[in-house]
């Protein structure tokens, strides 16, 4: 079993779940995150004054799979993220040592689905 943390750009959000949708992986959490990274932030102009912005919006997705599915919420995510600008985003894969599915009490590999 695999946890993969995906940081991505918002406007890439609906054709990566698409792309997953597609590959049968249904079970994402999505979150509304403020990041930094080779981009270093940006600047924006506020009431005629410039301020120099250094977190920028970006989406975070968790997914948990069963190891046979990892390759394919990769694939997905890359494609559906990937501008070839700098920002397009991270995969982080984690090893997830177990899952509970709360209302059946099932674990492992069953309870992710």
């Amino acid at each position: 079993m695999k946890y993969l943390v995906a940081i991505i750009q918002p406007d890439r959000l609906d054709e990566v779940l698409n792309l997953l949708t597609k590959k049968e992986i249904h079970l994402v959490t999505v979150s509304n995150v403020v990041g930094r990274g080779r981009q270093k932030g940006i600047a924006e102009v506020y009431r005629s004054h410039r301020e120099a912005g250094t977190l920028l919006k970006k989406v975070k997705l968790e997914i948990a799979v069963n190891d046979e599915f990892l390759k394919q919420a990769m694939d997905a995510i890359v494609e559906g993220a990937r501008t070839g600008q700098t920002g397009d985003g991270k995969i982080f894969v984690f090893d997830m040592q177990d899952c509970l599915r709360i209302r059946t009490g099932e674990t492992g590999t069953v309870a992710i689905g």
